[in-house]
């Protein structure tokens, strides 16, 4: 079936939870303050191991091809999830109530059916398996995370990522449970953001709870160490990354970080060995890259100093030091990912394009991890419009890209760490 003849029919739900197709109402999308139909190009198959939610206290709405009308419907809206590996080009329609809870940090997609088939408004943006999971037996995890628990008994590290893994179903623990992919290395229990969507640190009545425990203690080089060589052991192109969703900004550890990659070197250590952080430290840059680090991967929801600050509330230092920190990592030899959380109608807009290309053709940034902001799109609207940025046209995912790689043709696309091969000597 071609895909600029499909028009997906609208998904609500009840209260309960039962999920209902519409039969005369098509699907709506939400880009920013804009309603629409879905693009012809933008509608995929619901990708294996996504999710469904209905969004309490917010009511579905549809279109109605005949008269031309939107209509509000009395039942609830309903988003997708999107699997690891896909980045939403719109976000679910709806009319929020009264009253409605502010949702929990995931990306909202709107998504409708054709048939018996599902379809979203997203496009495959990484074509790795680092976080596909389908047909890997529970057992296994449990079995490897108890098995390293059992190999480093006093490790505290260990012991917390098996936690992560076995209680909070978290992909990076659970990979290196399996010893597959990236290893996570949480090491900082403090921040210098207030990022709105914090994974794991809320302020009490922000209306939703962080979606992990951050880490209690600071390890010690040598368990960070055991972590990185057990990791490398198993693992035949390891990435092995420090700053994690269950921890605060890693280059307030700069010192154990550097220390535990010097370690990892001089004992023969393999593979990419990467750091993902806010930016906020550029003077952390070269004691870094001196001590083995070869890649660094920036976070930013964009590349506009007013909504940046708004949403990531930094404590001491603004988008300039985060600017500084992308174009010194790239003069000491790095490469530089941006981790660019994504939001329809926000940044794929013409200011936005504008902003993030220069950055990019300033500092010669090598990629661009296009990730979904997990946030209330309606809380997200509040920060935009109170930044100043405001809301442009959407351009759509596809063309942004196309744009962007235009003005910067040695820029990269994905969604994961890449690897990088070995360090040089190896």
């Amino acid at each position: 079936m071609a895909t600029e003849k499909l028009h997906p029919k609208l998904l609500y739900a009840t209260p309960d939870g039962s999920i209902y197709d519409h039969p005369d109402l098509e699907m709506l999308v939400r880009r920013g303050d804009q309603m629409g139909l879905p693009r012809p190009d933008e509608l995929i198959p619901l990708p294996p191991e996504s999710e469904l939610f209905l969004l309490p206290g917010r009511s579905a709405l549809g279109f109605d091809a005949e008269t031309g009308a939107v209509e509000e419907l009395e039942e609830l809206a309903v988003a997708a999830f999107v699997s690891p590996g896909h980045t939403l080009s719109g976000t679910a329609a709806y009319v929020r109530r009264e009253g409605a809870p502010v949702l929990p940090l995931f990306a909202y997609g709107a998504v409708g059916i054709v048939g018996e088939r599902l379809y979203v408004c997203a496009k495959r943006v990484d074509q790795d398996q680092r976080q596909v999971f389908a047909g890997i037996p529970k057992k296994r995890i449990t079995a490897g995370a108890r098995a390293l628990m059992a190999r480093f008994p006093k490790n505290r590290l260990v012991s917390h990522l098996a936690g992560c893994a076995l209680t909070f179903c978290c992909p990076a623990a659970r990979n290196l449970a399996l010893g597959r992919f990236e290893a996570p290395l949480p090491t900082s229990r403090a921040c210098n953001a207030r990022c709105v969507g914090c994974l794991s640190l809320q302020e009490e009545g922000s209306g939703f709870p962080s979606t992990q425990n951050r880490i209690a203690f600071r390890p010690t080089p040598g368990e960070v160490l055991e972590v990185m060589l057990a990791h490398s052991e198993r693992e035949a192109r390891p990435v092995l990354s420090f700053g994690q969703g269950c921890e605060g900004e890693p280059l307030t550890e700069a010192a154990l970080l550097a220390e535990s990659a010097a370690l990892y070197r001089a004992k023969g250590g393999r593979g990419t060995v990467n750091v993902n952080t806010n930016g906020s430290l550029p003077g952390t840059v070269e004691e870094l890259a001196r001590a083995g680090f070869d890649s660094m991967r920036v976070s930013l929801v964009s590349a506009r100093a007013p909504l940046y600050e708004a949403y990531t509330r930094p404590q001491g230092y603004g988008f300039a030091q985060v600017a500084e920190t992308v174009a010194r990592a790239k003069e000491a030899g790095l490469h530089v990912s941006l981790n660019f959380l994504y939001h329809p109608g926000v940044s794929d807009t013409e200011e936005e394009l504008e902003a993030l290309g220069g950055l990019i053709e300033s500092t010669r940034a090598d990629f661009v991890q296009l990730r979904n902001l997990n946030l209330d799109p309606d809380l997200y609207a509040d920060i935009v419009r109170a930044s100043g940025a405001g809301f442009g046209a959407s351009m759509g995912l596809g063309n942004f890209m196309k744009r962007l790689r235009k003005r910067c043709a040695w820029l990269k696309y994905g969604y994961f760490n890449p690897f990088l091969g070995e360090p040089a000597g190896e």
